[in-house]
């Protein structure tokens, strides 16, 4: 049965406005030997025949761990009656594997996608992984909406062909779960970027504070937007708590209030067994309270456990659900929250934004990233780099000349990458990105090259890494003292052109060949018969 015979789509479902149910499945490394019971097969099977779960979701090599691919799963699962949700990720396939890997999806029926960044690898064979991110969550949204409206593609002989359409359901992700203004706001910036690319379903991170999950529904809400958002519900341990509150698990908030309480009941007699599942079904009868499409339950591989925890949930009644709203409220130190607070529910205040935000808005205070280097950044940029100022028009006609000087061309691309090198660390991509980070590198500034926003992994303002701080947290820094930080993320999505690599970035922008897409060269400039 394919995704398009299946009762009640995905779509259908999260728009009914019923709470919905959906469960995480994990494939594992290797395969297991036909003789064997298949432990996920069994549980998926079974989680399929139940009612009250809505659709199975199918991860994409999660923590950046080498798994089976999750259409794997989906083949044998996808006879079922269930929708099927296939994660797709940036971190192993460049944009054409991602490509293909879609159209793959498609032939075979899958519909529902979760387009994300991905995790950065991990230990592989013989070592550590190569990471990919070629194109990152934005860039992958795009290309799938592109290809619902039908892919161009250029042919032999220079005509173009449309694609047949696909009819994919998009989702996204975002990760309100953290501490920092610097750190939360391009979250959401970037949220905004991914609806524009074509997003039309919304994953929370996994965290623990509902007043922070609630915010992403007022954001939403106070940007006149109206879309499924799906709250994420991830069973702990006594070790997987550990690891979250550690940040040994990108972007999985587990801070020290409940570090505490599943310290002191995992050490009890039924290892916290009784709290932890009582906190998974409040959370679910929180999030059915507060207006959610759904919540989605991961971190288990037993049927009966998902069911047990669904069970509870559904004997609470919807008032109790918004008790247990003020009650999971484990937040950080000095958490930044874009909304007021509201007594009487604990939660945000629908319409009234964070004032102590709105104040330093109109009076941003001094930041260290506002110095020198970033002042005269600027400035360059505002004189010869912005399209239609005298500068940009001189330059232009410079690098229409170099066009016909190779030689005096190259010197000029050599004296380019030396200052650029020196001042941004310049990788020579050939396609920058400066004026889209706030002057910061991404190759050299970012684990993942990310161009279009942060990615869910930072952690206090630093790389999932760990080594660096964030390029984004640093560029909204930068923006914030010329009160730009709303605009920072409101441009269209950029798509790196690997053609230009080793090239001259600044003959790109004025002739028009990178992603910026500035104005052609003056016709002046052109030989007879060449065309733009």
């Amino acid at each position: 049965m394919t995704a398009h015979a299946r009762e009640g789509g995905l779509r259908t479902r999260l728009e009914s406005g019923r709470f919905c149910y959906g469960v995480e499945l994990v494939t594992t490394r290797g395969f297991v030997p036909p003789e064997k019971p298949n432990a996920v097969v069994a549980l998926g099977q079974r989680l399929a025949a139940d009612p009250r779960v809505d659709w199975l979701s199918i991860t994409d090599n999660p923590g950046g761990n080498v798994m089976l691919p999750p259409d794997w799963l989906g083949r044998i699962l996808g006879a079922g009656p269930k929708p099927i949700v296939l994660h797709l990720t940036c971190k192993d396939l460049n944009r054409n594997g991602l490509e293909s890997a879609a159209w793959r999806y498609a032939s075979e029926g899958f519909e529902n996608i979760l387009a994300m960044t991905g995790d950065y690898p991990r230990k592989g064979f013989g070592g550590e992984a190569t990471p990919v991110f070629d194109i990152d969550s934005v860039g992958l949204i795009q290309m799938l909406s592109a290809m619902n409206q039908g892919l161009p593609s250029p042919g032999k002989k220079g005509e173009t062909a449309v694609l047949p359409k696909t009819n994919f359901y998009i989702g996204c992700a975002v990760s309100p779960f953290k501490r920092l203004e610097r750190e939360l706001m391009p979250q959401y910036y970037k949220l905004l970027r991914k609806i524009a690319a074509g997003a039309r379903l919304i994953y929370t991170q996994v965290g623990y504070d509902m007043r922070k999950s609630h915010e992403v529904l007022l954001f939403l809400q106070n940007q006149g937007l109206t879309m499924p958002v799906i709250g994420n519900v991830y069973l702990l341990n006594r070790t997987v708590a550990g690891l979250f509150h550690r940040g040994q698990v990108p972007g999985c908030v587990v801070s020290a209030a409940l570090m505490e309480l599943c310290e002191r009941y995992g050490r009890g007699p039924d290892k916290g067994r009784e709290f932890f599942f009582d906190l998974a079904a409040k959370q679910l009868a929180a999030f059915r309270s507060l207006g959610f499409a759904a919540g989605y339950l991961g971190g288990t591989m037993k049927a009966e456990t998902i069911e047990e925890i669904i069970d509870r949930a559904e004997r609470f009644s919807l008032d109790e659900g918004k008790e247990f709203a003020k009650e999971i409220q484990f937040g950080q130190p000095d958490e930044f929250y874009l909304f007021e607070r509201d007594p009487a529910t604990g939660l945000g205040a629908t319409g009234q934004i964070n004032r102590a935000y709105l104040a330093s808005l109109r009076s941003p205070h001094a930041s260290q990233e506002n110095g020198a280097a970033y002042r005269m950044s600027r400035f360059i940029h505002d004189k010869v780099f912005t399209p239609g100022t005298p500068g940009f028009r001189l330059m232009q006609r410079l690098y229409g000349w170099l066009e016909h000087h190779p030689s005096v061309a190259r010197g000029l691309h050599r004296i380019e990458h030396a200052g650029k090198a020196l001042w941004f660390g310049c990788r020579d991509c050939g396609d920058c990105s400066l004026p889209d980070t706030a002057y910061l590198c991404p190759l050299e500034s970012c684990s993942k090259a990310a161009r279009n926003g942060p990615c869910g992994g930072s952690r206090d303002g630093r790389c999932e890494m760990d080594d660096k701080e964030c390029i984004w947290a640093r560029a909204y820094e930068r923006l914030k003292g010329y009160g730009e930080t709303e605009q920072m993320l409101d441009k269209k999505p950029v798509l790196y052109n690997a053609a230009l690599r080793g090239t001259s970035a600044w003959s790109n922008t004025f002739l028009g060949r990178d992603h910026h897409a500035a104005a052609p060269p003056p016709s002046a400039n052109k030989k007879k018969g060449e065309s733009s």
